[in-house]
């Protein structure tokens, strides 16, 4: 059974807005109603472009914080289902790394 939602909110200024919730309908619509978040108030229109479904509202919330710290970039490969940029854009692109890191 489905408990809980993470999703991915396309705003009018072409940000990305991310959350988590039981019920997904509801929750859009009040996001499109005005009523959501102060950040998707501020930049209706928006779109539903992404949703995953977990088991456990809990686990939703932790993918939600997850996500929310990617880049728009990151974000936008998941949106588009783009796992092989998304991967390129999750790797560790910082030149110590490379210096030490054991293969």
């Amino acid at each position: 059974m489905i408990n809980g939602y993470m999703y991915i909110l396309l705003c009018a200024n072409e940000q990305y807005y991310t959350g988590s919730t039981k019920k997904i309908e509801r929750r859009v619509r009040r996001h499109e109603s005005g009523n959501g978040a102060n950040f998707t108030k501020k930049n209706l229109p928006l779109e539903l472009v992404y949703v995953e479904e977990f088991m456990r509202i809990d686990t939703a919330f932790y993918r939600e914080k997850q996500v929310q710290r990617w880049s728009h970039g990151k974000k936008k490969a998941l949106v588009d289902r783009n796992i092989e940029r998304l991967k390129n854009l999750a790797a560790c692109q910082n030149d110590s790394y490379y210096e030490n890191r054991r293969d």
